[in-house]
């Protein structure tokens, strides 16, 4: 086999990564049609080839970048990439010990560490590819534990189910809701606080009120770092709650899972060990290359008991050594990537004391940006507490001060921000996350990573950069 291209791909990232490569060249679909090669009826020479690969990462956008702050993920850890390409390089599926001896060893090393990490060392858990499929894994896990006959003879006789959850949760339980049959009408959004965190009080009384209409609760959904204000559920109120009314709490942790990496910051996930099970992302705040997604449960044996499905191919009993090293059959996927290996090589690397290192750095240059943002001109903070590193805030340009600001106000500046956020990418000096929350309107969302490594001075151009794009705008752009 030739590997001689690989050593030309490892120039070609090099390349692409240097420090005057744009962020973004933007480009509308039908514009990158007519200038990309992207036909693969025929073969064409090394030399072609990288001429195309070349083409294509130079209109990609270039999320290593410092200025890449439009999702909750940024550049990779460079110890990830490496682990990331080494299991690729080995294609092995992560379902049997026979195939993959040592990479099984390493997921449950991992697991081991992340489960006496979150406060559930005799618990279970399982790599999975994304919050999403996490989510599946706790309702289906939740619902089972409530009903295990729903394995063999489905839901058709069982008691009308609900799901509770923060009106601010990642809309990946509304998903799963529809994929596992519950319908979107199970869902309970139990209203959030000027911070974004679950008022507990109204879940309780949520709770009640279903009870009384004799559904049953099947799953409270907690959130540790919401997409948008990064917020923070109390955790052990909910967990109080949830005992109480004998509710499976879920906590999603999938971004701020990461400051439990932090002796100073894990106490903002307080109540985190009394969940049934938590989804926690490395592939987000911590940089591991996507995907590295976590699913953690407290009763070990249970994944295995609701997902398990016995195939007599892959999972045979009377194999030559011990089958109980064939956790396949835990997950709902047959092959399965050995995403585990990407977070181990980090985690190998840097220690436990090296990644407390970056989650400090995060939070840090996130307050720095807080409160940057509170005392410039025309910026407006969302809220003034800084829960994950999420800064949520407006900017309003001058001719849009000092005036009342009544409902054709905010109308008017709904339309500002995706302006901005259009002019800060044609000209790729920042690529930044916009939303509207609730009766909020559009607003900006900077979330910060470990990697790269900011510092005081970037935090600040990336500001000013918003605040150019914004004095730009005039009010005869929106007819």
């Amino acid at each position: 086999m030739d590997l001689s291209f690989l050593d030309r791909v490892l120039q070609i990232v090099k390349d692409e990564r240097k420090k005057d490569v744009p962020l973004v060249r933007f480009k509308h679909p039908e514009e990158l049609e007519a200038i990309l090669d992207l036909d693969i009826g025929q073969e064409v020479n090394d030399d072609d080839l990288e001429r195309c690969v070349r083409q294509v990462l130079q209109y990609s956008v270039k999320t290593d970048k410092a200025t890449f702050k439009n999702q909750l993920y940024g550049c990779t850890d460079p110890y990830g990439l490496a682990g990331a390409w080494i299991a690729e390089a080995f294609n092995t599926s992560q379902y049997t010990f026979e195939v993959a001896p040592v990479f099984t060893l390493i997921e449950l090393k991992v697991l081991n560490h992340i489960l006496n990490l979150f406060g559930i060392p005799n618990g279970d858990g399982i790599f999975s590819p994304g919050g999403s499929v996490s989510m599946l894994y706790a309702l289906v896990a939740a619902r089972f534990k409530a009903f295990p006959e729903v394995k063999r003879k489905g839901m058709r006789n069982l008691p009308e189910m609900v799901i509770f959850t923060s009106e601010d949760s990642h809309y990946s339980i509304r998903k799963a809701a529809h994929w596992l049959g519950f319908g979107t009408e199970s869902l309970r959004p139990i209203k959030a606080n000027e911070h974004g965190q679950m008022i507990v009080s109204e879940l309780e009384k949520a709770i009640e009120r279903e009870k009384e209409e004799n559904r049953y609760p099947v799953l409270v959904n907690a959130t540790a770092g919401t997409t948008v204000l990064g917020a923070i559920d109390d955790l052990n109120d909910i967990a109080n709650v949830c005992k109480k009314h004998g509710v499976w709490m879920h906590v999603d942790a999938c971004w701020g899972g990461s400051l439990m990496l932090s002796p100073k910051y894990r106490s903002k996930l307080l109540g985190v060990k009394r969940a049934d099970s938590i989804s926690w992302n490395p592939h987000k705040m911590a940089g591991a290359p996507l995907q590295c997604s976590v699913f953690l449960i407290k009763e070990r044996g249970l994944l295995h008991e609701a997902n398990s499905a016995a195939a007599q191919y892959l999972f045979q009993q009377d194999k030559f050594y011990d089958v109980s090293y064939d956790t396949g059959d835990k997950s709902v996927q047959c092959g399965r990537k050995i995403d585990a290996f990407k977070l181990w090589m980090m985690w190998k690397s840097r220690g436990d004391i090296g990644l407390s290192v970056l989650t400090d750095k995060v939070m840090s240059i996130a307050q720095f940006c807080l409160s940057a943002t509170s005392k410039m001109e025309g910026f407006r903070l969302v809220s003034e507490k800084l829960q994950c590193p999420n800064v949520c805030f407006w900017y309003i340009p001058k001719f849009m001060r000092n005036k009342d600001e009544n409902e054709e106000w905010w109308d008017l500046m709904h339309k500002i921000t995706p302006k901005i956020k259009e002019q800060l990418t044609l000209t790729s000096k920042l690529m930044v996350a916009y939303s509207p929350l609730r009766q909020h309107k559009n607003f900006f969302r900077l979330a910060f990573t470990f990697h790269p490594e900011l510092n005081e001075n970037q935090v600040i151009e990336m500001l000013n950069a918003v605040k150019e794009s914004g004095e730009a705008i005039t009010k005869e752009m929106f007819p």
